[in-house]
């Protein structure tokens, strides 16, 4: 297997190695990989990170968004794979291209989606995570990252109030850790769900407000119980649920002959913001013994104010809760966690399938810190990391004066709203969602008939198709319920201040007044 080959060196020349050794023609002395021109290529890549995705990307004067269309942008990155690779030089370029063209989250006046800003901690741990490239399932191949995830989790556990402890994992997004929830209360109740499947299983019913997020439908769908198992409790107008509704909906499926199993309350509602009376349905559960989650995967970040955590009360008394750190909080994309307040290893039972190539029983050490087999996924990311160094570095009380800040500039731009002419609050807030018209001048003398409500219902796309283009800024809008278009502004990032919410209701005025 041993011959002569030629290889070309850097200036060109030909250079032949000896004894070079070949498998199936292709040699096997050496890397192949250039280590030093990857160095090169990542310490020239970082400054263009440094100036065009972080400085450029928070300054207030630059803009949110450079907005093409799909068929513009296609043209604008060459997205196109082809044979043979490119320069170094050219790679950067995309780089900026890449950065360039995608919406600055991390702006001041994003206030879109729930999530903004940018924690610099948190960006550098997620830097650190990318670059060691761990895979947390056993302490084996990520001793650091387990132990942090063992120690986030408790301290969270602790914010949410089980005296006792409890048990948890980071998962790939709140809408997984509503399925988690779910799957958990069906195994306790139907064990032997797990090997038998759903065959001669009764028919589950699971209870959820009608402003739920959507991943809880989705995890009716996804584990087989069906969507129109799901019986949706109204809500008030504030959006919260009803509990005497609740009430009636349990008693129906239990009249129907079915068995209800979970029921899925809301802290921080998508659109308005809302939290349902935990402790009333908590008591519900309690009476009818059914598992009691709370998503708070956005309204969670107030547990860390001692003026806001009210919002939450009876949250202690859940049995799963979905709580994203990468909203209020800012720990960055994707962080979140679900919590259990089982300690009987409800979640090893539910879902471990006890891989001998990675969970060995025995190995050197305490093989209770493999934590991968409660997990659905098998590679799972150090999620827990950015949060873990961003709490080191600004404390409990930094991230306190985060939520605290947060809500008080929606209670500023709410007021503004109610004393500014041209727009309507639809409600006053309880989080950090702030929802609200604008109405133009041709319209104001309008009676609220069909005619004005759809009229109004065509303004806000409009400003916001003109705000994208112009790149000033991003509100996100949307109808609900009998309400016609309107805008909903997320207040999460401390780099905002009371001057940017005067420049978003000038500019939605200014965008909208010839309307």
């Amino acid at each position: 297997m041993s011959s002569s080959i030629c290889a070309e060196n850097g200036s060109g020349s030909k250079q032949v190695k000896k004894n070079a050794i070949l498998v199936d023609g292709v040699s096997l002395n050496g890397p192949i990989l250039d280590s030093k021109a990857g160095e090169r290529f990542v310490e020239e890549a970082f400054p263009i990170i440094m100036e065009e995705a972080i400085r450029k990307a928070t300054d207030v004067s630059e803009k949110v968004c450079e907005w093409q269309t799909p068929e513009e942008l296609k043209q604008c990155l060459d997205l196109d794979l082809r044979e043979d690779g490119e320069p170094p030089q050219q790679i950067l370029k995309r780089c900026k291209d890449v950065i360039k063209y995608s919406v600055k989250t991390a702006h001041p006046r994003f206030f879109n989606q729930l999530y903004a800003g940018m924690d610099h901690y948190s960006l550098v741990a997620r830097f650190i995570t990318e670059a060691i490239n761990p895979s947390v399932y056993t302490f084996e191949v990520s001793p650091t990252f387990v132990m942090i995830e063992e120690v986030v989790l408790k301290k969270i556990i602790e914010y949410v109030g089980w005296e006792e402890g409890g048990d948890g994992i980071f998962s790939p997004g709140g809408s997984v850790s509503n399925i988690y929830a779910v799957n958990l209360a069906r195994y306790k109740n139907c064990p032997s769900i797990k090997d038998e499947g759903l065959y001669g299983m009764p028919r589950l019913v699971m209870f959820t407000s009608e402003e739920c997020h959507y991943s809880i439908r989705k995890a009716a769908a996804f584990l087989g119980i069906g969507t129109k198992n799901v019986y949706v409790v109204p809500a008030d107008e504030r959006g919260k649920m009803i509990p005497e509704e609740l009430e009636k909906q349990v008693q129906r499926a239990v009249k129907e002959g079915a068995v209800p199993f979970i029921v899925c309350a809301t802290a921080g509602t998508t659109v308005l913001g809302a939290f349902d009376p935990l402790e009333k349905i908590a008591d519900i559960c309690q009476k009818h013994g059914l598992w009691f989650h709370v998503d708070a995967s956005w309204g969670g970040g107030a547990l860390m104010s001692k003026k806001h955590c009210h919002l939450l009360n009876g949250i202690q008394r859940a049995d799963s809760v979905a709580w994203n750190p990468h909203k209020m909080l800012m720990a960055g994309l994707q962080c979140c966690a679900f919590l259990v307040k089982d300690k009987t290893g409800l979640f090893e039972k539910c879902h471990s399938s006890q891989a001998s190539y990675l969970f060995q029983q025995d190995k050197c050490y305490d093989v209770s810190y493999d934590t991968g087999d409660k997990s659905i996924q098998c590679s799972r990311r150090a999620d827990a990391f950015k949060f873990w160094l961003m709490w080191k570095a600004v404390g409990a009380r930094g991230l306190e004066e985060r939520v605290n800040r947060a809500l008080a500039l929606a209670r500023y731009l709410a007021e503004e709203i109610k004393n500014k002419e041209g727009f309507r609050l639809i409600l006053e807030p309880e989080y950090a969602n702030v929802c609200f018209w604008y109405i133009p001048p041709s319209l104001r003398d309008m009676s609220d008939g069909p005619e004005f409500w759809k009229k109004l219902h065509q303004v806000a796309p409009v400003i916001k198709e003109r705000m994208m283009k112009k790149g000033s800024m991003m509100v996100g809008y949307q109808p609900h319920g009998d309400k016609v278009n309107f805008f909903r502004q997320i207040i999460i990032s401390p780099q905002v201040s009371l001057e940017d919410m005067d420049f978003v209701l000038q500019e939605i005025e200014a965008l909208g007044k010839d309307l």
